[in-house]
């Protein structure tokens, strides 16, 4: 049976003006600077200025016009009956808020914008390419050895089964060669500049670097032996056998090997194909001005933006018209809708900036021993502790961390390094996880180089320290600093 009931339930929901306060807070200055650039081509109440400053005449001149525009909205005889035409700037954003001189806080008039252009990278496959254009071959290997450069990955390698490329250069290619002939082309590819690109392994490509360089003769011959017939125990640092199986002294093998480190095992890593190279662009600089640290937002590059007095002269006097059409009356109706984005969007701009930098001051604040004296002096933080701080959710707190880095005497660090779990030592003090990686990082360096610690090892100078950690734990932070195991430590 149907029936009729009333229920009284609170429900908590965003406004679109807070959903769009939220989007902004989570951008980096590069994605808000194409965000702005979008708002600018959608909304055309919105015009970037040209100044580097507005003068508070210019923006009591714009604030007095709204007020017109208002007064005149009021007093109108002719007014719209829909309640979603009905304008007053009270309702979502007060003078003091407006205010915001459109243009960002903090630039001054000398300084100036710089638009570097990056200069153009020539990549190693064409360098490759010039290189095989100059050897005297004939039209067929040239198509092949075209082919080869154009085959090899990231890091310079020839990954490809030479048999069934060749196979399939007969069929797609239409040229007749064999095995012999591309094992002859490959070859001489890989004495190109730089040697060692073209090759199958990494035996291949450091003995192909070796009988190509001008080391000592002698010591060249030992370190190419070393890497042709004892290649697996060079790998796994078994230097005994190699020094007992070759007859060396200690001196000879040691001046060898360090030849043999000397080469490059991944020749074209970074440069095959000459790939952009992927720069972090601070969001905050932190700079120390006499013994105080000073915050700012890098924000010099983001177009500035502010409403265009054209618009708002168009609002007011279509308020001043006793009798408006039918499509004026649309119009006007646009246009305020517009007005009143704009608002909103230089607002939500306003407000980010000054949750930004109120985070991150609470963060210096917290990390200041990190930005005085150095990474081991960073201490356990979670997100929770920078919102009790600023008053702020924790959600609001991971938005702002996300993406987001941080320039300062102490290098370029992503926000959320400074957040980290902490273990207590036999002090009672609190230490972050980081700060033991530091540590581990420091016993690897200062270790016998004949003989490596073991992680059993570490974690014994570590409780030694006062730092109980486990053995597996010492291991897992090892590997995300990218320390190999013990055995592979070793030096002579």
């Amino acid at each position: 049976m149907l029936s009729l009931q009333q229920k009284i339930a609170l429900q908590q929901k965003l406004s679109p003006q807070q959903i769009q306060y939220q989007k902004l807070l989570q951008l980096n200055t590069l994605a808000l600077e194409q965000r702005i650039k979008t708002e600018l081509e959608l909304n055309p109440i919105l015009e970037e200025t040209l100044e580097e400053d507005i003068s508070l005449d210019q923006l009591e001149e714009d604030n007095e016009l709204q007020d017109e525009v208002d007064v005149e909205e009021d007093n109108e005889e002719e007014t719209y009956n829909n309640k979603e035409d009905e304008f007053d700037l009270e309702d979502f954003m007060n003078d003091a808020e407006y205010e915001y001189e459109f243009d960002r806080l903090n630039r001054s008039n000398d300084e100036e914008k710089v638009y570097p252009v990056a200069p153009q990278r020539r990549s190693l496959r064409d360098s490759l390419i010039e290189q095989l254009h100059m050897c005297d071959l004939t039209e067929e290997e040239m198509i092949l050895g075209e082919n080869i450069i154009g085959a090899l990955d990231k890091d310079g390698y020839f990954k490809e089964d030479l048999e069934k490329f060749v196979n399939d250069l007969k069929l797609f290619e239409q040229i007749d060669v064999d095995v012999k002939k591309a094992e002859k082309v490959l070859k001489l590819i890989q004495t190109f500049d730089p040697p060692g690109l073209g090759a199958r392994n990494l035996q291949e490509c450091l003995l192909v670097q070796i009988r190509n360089s001008s080391f000592d003769p002698y010591y060249s011959y030992i370190a190419e032996k070393i890497l042709e017939d004892h290649f697996d125990d060079f790998v796994n640092k078994r230097y005994e056998n190699i020094q007992k199986n070759l007859n060396l002294s200690k001196e000879t093998l040691k001046t060898a090997i360090s030849i043999i480190q000397k080469l490059n095992p991944k020749p074209g890593e970074g440069n095959i194909d000459a790939e952009e190279v992927n720069q972090i662009t601070p969001d905050f600089i932190i700079e120390k001005v006499d013994d105080n640290y000073i915050v700012t937002l890098n924000d010099k590059s983001l177009p500035s933006v502010t409403i265009s007095k054209t618009y708002l002269e168009m609002l007011e006097s279509n308020k001043r018209k006793r009798k408006i059409s039918e499509r004026e009356k649309e119009t006007h109706k646009f246009l305020r809708e517009k007005f009143e984005s704009a608002k909103w969007f230089i607002a939500s701009l306003q407000q980010r900036r000054q949750t930004l930098l109120k985070i991150m001051r609470s963060i210096l604040e917290k990390q200041y021993e990190f930005f005085e004296k150095g990474p081991r002096y960073l201490k356990p933080m979670i997100y929770k502790d920078i919102a009790d701080e600023v008053g702020m959710d924790i959600s609001t707190i991971s938005r702002v961390v996300n993406g987001k880095y941080v320039q300062s005497p102490q290098g370029i660090h992503e926000l959320k390094y400074f957040f980290s779990e902490g273990l207590s030592t036999d002090s009672g003090d609190e230490v972050s996880n980081k700060h033991i990686k530091e540590l581990i990082k420091e016993i690897c360096e200062n270790e016998p180089k004949d003989n490596p610690y073991s992680d059993d090892k570490i974690a014994s100078i570590l409780k030694e320290r006062g730092i109980h950690i486990a053995r597996r734990t010492v291991a897992k932070y090892r590997e995300q600093l990218k320390i190999p195991i013990a055995r592979l430590r070793k030096k002579l």
